[in-house]
């Protein structure tokens, strides 16, 4: 093996060790940064958008009202926007989704990631 060759391969060893190199495929965002990437009302009218994992699905748009499911994931689809009980997000609107069970509930928006409340573009129910 040639004095180049060796040379190469060391650095790239040690940029491997150092993690220095190149990963070899894109990794999906995750956390805020997938939130940054996506909150908006698509052309088949839903607003996709980050939300906070483990959020749950209310039968009305009322803390005090029966839980339907959460959202597990950190990303979801929201139907519509309605307005409700006030919520520690500082308002009262509250979205419409199916939820990870299956079930449709109302999250309040204090755990969906717009930077408004309502959405721009979503339609009211």
């Amino acid at each position: 093996m040639s004095a180049r060759t060796k040379i190469s391969l060391g650095l790239a060893a040690a940029a491997l060790a150092t993690g220095l190199a190149w990963p070899a495929a894109a990794v999906p965002a995750t956390g805020s940064a997938a939130v940054a990437a996506e909150c908006g009302v698509r052309s088949d009218g839903k607003l996709w958008c980050g939300n906070r994992a483990g959020a749950k699905g209310y039968a009305h748009r009322s803390y005090g009202s029966a839980v339907r499911g959460p959202l597990n994931t950190g990303f979801s689809w929201f139907q519509c926007w309605g307005r409700g009980d006030n919520h520690p997000g500082g308002n009262n609107v509250w979205y419409w989704t199916q939820l990870d069970n299956g079930q449709w509930g109302n999250v309040p928006a204090v755990d969906v990631h717009t930077s408004v409340d309502p959405a721009p573009g979503l339609r009211e129910c």
